[in-house]
């Protein structure tokens, strides 16, 4: 067994709504230009079985930063979502083991707002530089972040192109400039002027959620692109116009995505190089995954898999995730199999920077020996359960319910182009990754099984409401 290293640096960066299949180094797709993430993929343990614990953002990352799967408290769907304060987060665990903690990035555990304890300097993180996208319809501007351009916008257009200032610490604090290019800059920041201690950087970029087309004019000019403006309240109505910004409707949709990506993988890039620069590569853990499946709606593209955001299907809830730590025994371009969660992240980075074994309320699992080839993931199953949807995966069989008569589904399809299914189904994963053959009639008894150990785990959990029925 290796031995570890006394607490190594770590940095965990997660993106919004990135699809499953475009990385270039996968070769699906044309265009898709992403060296910083190949490089890192090459250098890291991918996880090719790797989950969050819901198809949205909010209840995802609630359940990232505690470790803990969020129905705990409640956290199902948009409206029920926030964030766990009854349990020590990441940050605040680390910060205790004598870690610097830096946060850059877009917050969205639900209706928070400035001051509360969702915000980064509240829960963990010494310097922080962020969003509240809670604020401002689940996104963050990439361009303009002022009074002026809330002034501009009027109050409702600025919440829902989210145009409010950012935060620094706790301070109301303006941006007008290429968001994502910030974020790398002060994530880059940060490793230099901690380099002589632990430190402990959570990147969370708003990259490459809608509005893609938000893009500076130099980069629209360069890659020949029109610019598309935001919606204008005078002009028409938020629906109207939203249907004409997302799939199929989009003119250069999917190169206005691809952009995006492209600049968020520079800004990656610069990250790892700056580790390299300063000689911390080797002791540093470098995370990436995003917080749930790709959004097909903005022209993200999830193949091999079924479906994408707001639904159970692999596509809406199965993510990539790199895990590179090469002084800590962690191997360059292998890939692995076996159940990963995005709570496991908590008990697996407390671990490796020399903290306390499981904690109270913690459902993750430490996966350092899964991760170095030494034993089996230590899930036997894992769970997601949105009220209206629930789904569960064992070894190779994976049972999906929804129900087909709640509006949101409809609503999904409606607004969003997105089918989150109808009743039951049974795939196994192993033989059918894209969930193409529902076996639910030929496997009676392992649907039983399936159905039996969701709704065990439901009453553990305490979720209360929402159907159990099959």
């Amino acid at each position: 067994m290796t031995a570890p290293v006394a607490r190594p640096n770590i940095v965990v960066i997660v993106s919004d709504d990135h699809g499953y299949a475009d990385f270039g180094r996968l070769g699906i797709h044309d265009g898709v230009r992403t060296p910083g993430l190949d490089r890192l993929a090459a250098q890291s343990v991918a996880c090719t079985d790797a989950y969050v614990t819901a198809p949205i953002c909010s209840p995802s990352r609630a359940a990232l930063i505690s470790g803990a799967y969020q129905q705990r408290w409640g956290a199902t769907w948009f409206g029920d979502s926030r964030f766990p304060d009854h349990l020590p987060t990441i940050a605040e665990r680390l910060s205790a083991l004598g870690y610097a903690t830096g946060y850059f990035g877009k917050v969205h555990y639900g209706q928070e707002r400035a001051g509360d304890v969702a915000c980064p300097p509240r829960h963990g993180f010494a310097e922080s530089f962020y969003g509240l996208a809670g604020t401002q319809q689940g996104r963050l501007n990439y361009l303009r972040h002022s009074e002026a351009a809330v002034a501009e916008y009027g109050p409702e257009a600025a919440r829902r192109m989210a145009v409010l200032p950012l935060f620094d610490g706790d301070d109301e604090v303006e941006y007008e400039g290429f968001l994502t290019a910030e974020l790398g800059r002060r994530a880059v920041d940060f490793v230099a002027r901690h380099e002589d201690e632990p430190f402990f950087a959570m990147v969370a970029f708003n990259a490459v959620h809608n509005f893609c087309f938000q893009l500076p004019r130099a980069e629209l000019d360069r890659r020949g692109l029109p610019e598309y403006g935001d919606w204008n309240e005078a002009t028409s109505a938020y629906d109207e116009w939203y249907e004409e910004v997302i799939w199929p409707s989009l003119p250069h949709g999917r190169e206005y995505y691809l952009a995006q990506l492209e600049l968020m993988d520079a800004e990656i890039g610069r990250l790892l190089d700056e580790l390299d620069r300063r000689g911390l590569a080797d002791d540093t853990i470098v995370v990436y995954l995003t917080d749930n499946g790709g959004s097909t709606c903005n022209f993200g593209d999830n193949a091999p898999l079924r479906g994408g955001k707001y639904s159970l299907y692999e596509g809406g809830i199965r993510v990539p995730m790199f895990v590179r730590w090469p002084a800590g025994g962690i191997p360059a371009g292998v890939e692995r199999s076996g159940l990963v969660s995005a709570m496991d992240l908590v008990p697996t980075l407390v671990a490796a920077a020399g903290g306390a074994g499981p904690a109270a309320g913690i459902d993750g699992v430490n996966q350092l020996a899964f991760l170095r080839g030494e034993a089996e993931s230590a899930h036997e199953a894992l769970h997601w359960d949105c009220r209206f949807q629930w789904a569960v995966r064992s070894g190779r069989w994976k049972l999906r319910w929804t129900d087909g008569q709640d509006p949101r589904v409809e609503s999904l399809l409606r607004g969003e182009h997105v089918d989150v299914g109808s009743g039951l189904a049974l795939y196994d994963l192993h033989d059918d990754i894209g969930e193409t053959r529902d076996l639910a009639g030929d496997h009676a008894d392992v649907v039983a099984r399936l159905a039996a150990r969701h709704a065990a785990w439901r009453r553990e959990v305490r979720l209360e409401s929402g159907s159990d029925e099959v």
